[in-house]
C-alpha cells in the first residue's frame, strides 16, 4: 500500500485500520481464489489520498504485479470526461443542451423511430420531438447499443456493426442516425451510444478531433499523463491484460492482452470511442475526479465554473425521474436503485433505495471490466476501483467496496 502526501487517515476523520482491510477482502474474496486478476482501490477526502493499494497481477497466469503506473481500459469511466469536454464549449455558448443534434450532425435531421416489425421489415414514425444535445448526456435520446439484446433495433446495430474500430466517429454517426431510435427522444432512460454521439458534437463544435481536444483542454492541463484512446509503445508493458466471464457457465477467457501482446490498444484507432475508449490509470482519474470535487478546479487549474458543475450533477431526468422510473431495463455500468441521472454520470437521488450508505447528490460511473468511481461531495470523498474483468456486475465488487470505504469513516 502507498499512502501519497504523508497524511493519515486520521487526520480527515478516516479510520486507518478498516481502510487497510480493503485489499485485504478482495484478494482473499477474489484474487486468492483466481476469481479476478487484481484489484486496484483509492480513496481520498478532503483532496488527500488516504488509501491507495494495488493486489495482483497483469495476467491471471502470471505477468507482473500491479503498480500505481499500471493502465486499465476504464470503458465508460470515458463517458464523464467527454461530457466535461462538452460541457467546456457550452460555457463558451457553442453548445447548447436544447440545441437540436442535427444542428451539428446533419443526418439526425430524418431520424425515425421504431414502431414495430422486424430487422428485415420494420414500420418508423416521426419522433415526437427532435433529439437534442441534452438527451445525448442523459440516455434519454433513443438510441441503444447493440450488445444489450433488448430489442430488434439493438439486434440492427449488431448487423449494421455500429461501431467498428475502422471507422471515424464522424462515420460511426452518420450511420446511426439511419436506423430507427427506440422511442421519442426524452421519454426513457436507455444506456447507448449516446455519448459516442455527444463526443462527434465536440468534435464539430471546438473544429478539433476528439483526442486532440481531450489531450490540449482536459489531460495536459490537469497532468493526466497516462490517458488516452491508445497505450504508446514506450508505455505498452504498463497495459495489463483484460478478461472476459460467461455469466452463463462462468467461463473466463482473455478478451485483450497485455503489453505488446494487446490486438486493440498498441496504435490510434480510426474510431475514438466518446464513450468507452480511453484507458489511464487510477492516479491520472483521480485528478479528473478531484477537479470535479473541487468545483472544476484543480490547482491553477480551471476547467469548469463551480456552477456548471453543480448544474452538471443535479437529476436531469424528466419530473425528477429516476433511472428505474424512465423505464431502463438495460445493461449498464453501476447500480440504478435510487440514481436519476446528470449530465455525464449518475446521481444519488434516494439514499435508501440504493441500498448502500451514502449521499444526495453523489456522482458515479463505471466501466466494462469492471472499473468504478463515486464522488461524494457532501463528505468529500473519492473512491476509485480497478481490475480488468468484463462485464460489469459480473461480481458485487461495486457494493462491497462501498460497504468497506463508508464503513471507514469515523467522522
Amino acid at each position: 500500500m502507498t499512502i501519497q502526501d504523508e497524511i493519515s487517515a486520521g487526520d480527515v476523520g478516516m479510520n486507518e485500520e478498516r481502510l487497510a482491510a480493503i485489499p485485504t477482502y478482495f484478494g482473499k474474496a477474489y484474487l486468492d481464489s483466481g476469481k479476478l486478476p487484481c484489484m486496484a482501490t483509492m480513496v481520498s477526502r478532503n483532496g488527500q489520498v488516504i488509501h491507495e493499494a494495488y493486489r495482483g497481477r497483469t495476467r491471471l497466469d502470471g505477468g507482473q504485479p500491479i503498480n500505481p503506473e499500471t493502465i486499465f481500459r476504464i470503458y465508460s469511466m470515458t463517458k464523464p470526461i467527454t461530457s466535461v469536454a462538452a460541457m467546456m464549449l457550452f460555457e463558451e455558448a457553442k453548445i447548447r443542451l436544447d440545441h437540436e443534434v442535427a444542428r451539428y450532425i446533419p443526418e439526425f435531421e430524418h431520424t425515425q423511430v421504431w414502431v414495430k416489425g422486424t430487422i428485415d421489415d420494420y414500420e418508423t414514425r416521426k419522433p415526437n420531438r427532435p433529439m437534442q444535445v441534452r438527451d445525448l448526456f442523459t440516455h434519454t435520446s433513443g438510441l441503444t447499443y447493440g450488445f444489450l439484446m433488448q430489442h430488434e433495433v439493438d439486434a440492427i446495430y449488431r448487423r449494421e456493426k455500429i461501431a467498428r474500430p475502422d471507422e471515424t466517429l464522424e462515420e460511426m454517426c452518420a450511420r446511426l442516425a439511419g436506423i430507427p431510435l427506440l422511442f421519442s427522444p426524452g421519454t426513457r432512460w436507455n444506456y447507448s451510444h449516446s455519448t459516442d454521439v455527444l463526443g462527434r458534437v465536440v468534435e464539430v463544435a471546438s473544429g478539433q478531433t476528439l483526442d486532440a481536444f481531450f489531450k490540449e483542454r482536459i489531460f495536459e492541463p490537469l497532468g493526466m499523463e497516462d490517458t488516452d484512446f491508445y497505450v504508446p509503445e514506450d508505455k505498452l508493458h504498463r497495459l495489463m491484460a483484460c478478461y472476459s466471464r460467461d455469466p452463463v457457465s462462468g467461463k473466463v477467457t482473455l478478451s485483450d492482452g497485455d503489453g505488446e501482446e494487446s490486438k486493440l490498444y498498441r496504435s490510434k484507432p480510426p474510431l475514438l470511442n466518446a464513450g468507452g475508449g480511453l484507458v489511464s490509470t487510477l492516479r491520472d482519474y483521480h485528478k479528473f475526479c478531484l477537479m470535479l470535487l473541487h468545483g472544476g478546479r484543480l490547482g491553477g487549474t480551471q476547467l469548469l465554473s463551480p456552477k456548471t458543475v453543480e448544474f452538471m450533477r443535479k437529476n436531469h431526468l424528466p419530473e425528477g425521474k429516476t433511472i428505474k422510473q424512465m423505464g431502463d431495463k438495460t445493461f449498464s455500468e453501476a447500480r440504478m436503485e435510487g440514481n436519476g441521472f446528470g449530465l455525464g454520470g449518475s446521481v444519488v437521488v434516494d439514499v435508501a433505495e440504493t441500498m448502500q450508505p451514502g449521499s444526495l447528490g453523489t456522482f458515479s460511473w463505471g466501466g466494462l471490466a469492471n472499473t468504478f468511481f463515486w464522488i461524494d461531495y457532501e463528505e468529500e470523498l473519492i473512491a476509485i476501483q480497478a481490475t480488468q474483468m468484463i462485464p460489469s456486475g459480473c461480481y458485487p465488487i461495486r457494493p462491497q467496496l462501498q460497504q468497506l470505504v463508508y464503513a471507514a469513516i469515523d467522522w
